[in-house]
């Protein structure tokens, strides 16, 4: 098995169900904002401030194209599937998993993160928008959507495992 990578919108659980899963399937566990920030040696705000968003952006790209050739889990940040490059390279070196998550509980999640920057400069209605803007990425980048609402993080590790062990028997 490849890598295997969680997209959905940001406060979906793709961090928490990461780790999760990555003790579950034995495998390595990479957080694509933290190895960002790591590398950079910046917070994500501190990029956003200094370089721009598209600067993020093409170092998520960058980072998507160069990330160590091995089987791990991934969980992305949540617009690097609305470029098509990065959804192509997902969908060619892995299985992505699209964590969708109603806007209600992502919001109760997100609302007071002060590491978002566009948490911080968006309200409510306009971070709904987003969210269903960026959807139908996650829809396109997505081999297989997980419907999260009213699923404990075991349920949601349990049924991505199970999904990760069917496909291998499958090659």
């Amino acid at each position: 098995m490849r890598k295997i990578y969680l997209v959905g919108f940001m406060g979906c659980g793709k961090s928490a169900i990461g780790r999760r899963l990555s003790y579950f399937l034995r495998m390595p566990y990479y957080d694509m904002d933290h190895e960002i920030v790591r590398q950079q040696g910046m917070s994500i705000p501190e990029i956003f401030e200094k370089y721009g968003e598209s600067h993020f952006r093409a170092l998520e790209t960058e980072f998507l194209r160069n990330f160590r050739d091995e089987a791990c889990i991934i969980s992305t940040g949540g617009g690097v599937a609305i470029n098509e490059e990065n959804r192509k390279i997902m969908r060619r070196t892995g299985l992505v998993f699209f964590l969708d998550a109603t806007f209600e509980d992502i919001y109760i999640r997100i609302k007071n993160d002060k590491n978002r920057p566009i948490v911080q400069r968006s309200t409510k209605q306009e971070l709904e928008q987003l969210y269903h803007t960026r959807r139908k990425f996650y829809r396109t980048a997505g081999h297989i959507r997980v419907l999260t609402e009213g699923r404990t993080l075991r349920q949601i590790v349990e049924y991505i495992a199970f999904q990760v062990n069917r496909l291998k028997g499958e090659q």
